[in-house]
């Protein structure tokens, strides 16, 4: 099998875990890289999971603004949490 070559730029320290991860299970950065490669490959997906906290999605921020805009516009209500604040 032709071989090729993949270049790829990560941290520095990164990678210095990566080395002594290898190291200490027996390969190299190479192989742990084309074990990766193939899995994806093979399985058709990451394999892991990849996901985005929806805290930050593009509805909810909106959502936030315009209820801080509120907030601001009418003065908003405080409301106290007894089971969080402690009060009885």
């Amino acid at each position: 099998m032709a071989q090729t070559t993949l270049n790829v730029r990560i941290d520095k320290q990164l990678k210095s875990d990566l080395e002594e991860f290898c190291n200490h299970v027996g390969m190299n950065i190479s192989v742990a890289v084309n074990m990766f490669a193939k899995t994806v490959v093979r399985e058709q997906r990451l394999p892991f999971e990849v996901a985005v906290d929806p805290f930050y999605s593009k509805v909810n921020q909106e959502r936030l603004r315009r209820s801080i805009a509120q907030m601001e516009t009418t003065g908003g209500t405080i409301h106290a949490l007894p089971e969080v604040d402690g009060d009885d």
